[in-house]
């Protein structure tokens, strides 16, 4: 890569170092292995960028950093058990999220709340709700249409509403 070529991927995609970060983080669980997976994810990154001619260079690497944390964790995680998603026993009449509720929990309760999601729900709540990106990005990152991107956070806010309720209730 020239240095022209470097700076411009320097000036395009450094900016979203710490969004690539949340994102490997929330969905590795670990703050070491989303390291890992940043950094290699960077390393992708910068291999192919020449090869890059879009115009929203954050939802291109966040695209890359999910797909290496997916991969990571097929590879690592292959062993442990995965519970398979029912909707029918996961889905729940309301999810509008309760205010009150909310204002009680803490940061604590909330993270071990959204870790228990299972990754394509995380993966659609830490992109929204935390990170604050459009949902036609997540689209774009996840590779799901964007009717499925909708859906899908509804129900992960329902879930993370009733796991937070859980613990709440476990609690007193």
């Amino acid at each position: 890569m020239q240095d022209t070529e470097r700076a411009s991927f320097e000036e395009a995609v450094l900016p979203h170092l710490d969004a690539a970060y949340n994102l490997a983080r929330w969905l590795t669980r670990n703050e070491a292995d989303a390291d890992d997976c940043v950094q290699e994810a960077f390393l992708r990154a910068y291999r192919f960028y020449a090869g890059f001619h879009g115009v929203n260079c954050r939802a291109w690497l966040l695209t890359i950093v999910r797909n290496t944390c997916c991969t990571w964790l097929q590879a690592h995680r292959a062993r442990k058990p995965t519970v398979t998603f029912d909707e029918e026993m996961h889905s729940t009449a309301s999810t509008a999220p309760d205010a009150e509720l909310l204002g009680k929990i803490d940061r604590e309760l909330l993270r071990k709340a959204i870790d228990e999601l299972p990754l394509e729900f995380r993966e659609v709540i830490v992109l929204r709700d935390i990170d604050g990106t459009s949902y036609k990005d997540i689209a774009e990152i996840v590779g799901i249409p964007l009717g499925t991107v909708m859906s899908r956070l509804t129900r992960a806010r329902g879930r993370l509403q009733h796991g937070l309720a859980r613990q709440l209730g476990s609690e007193s």
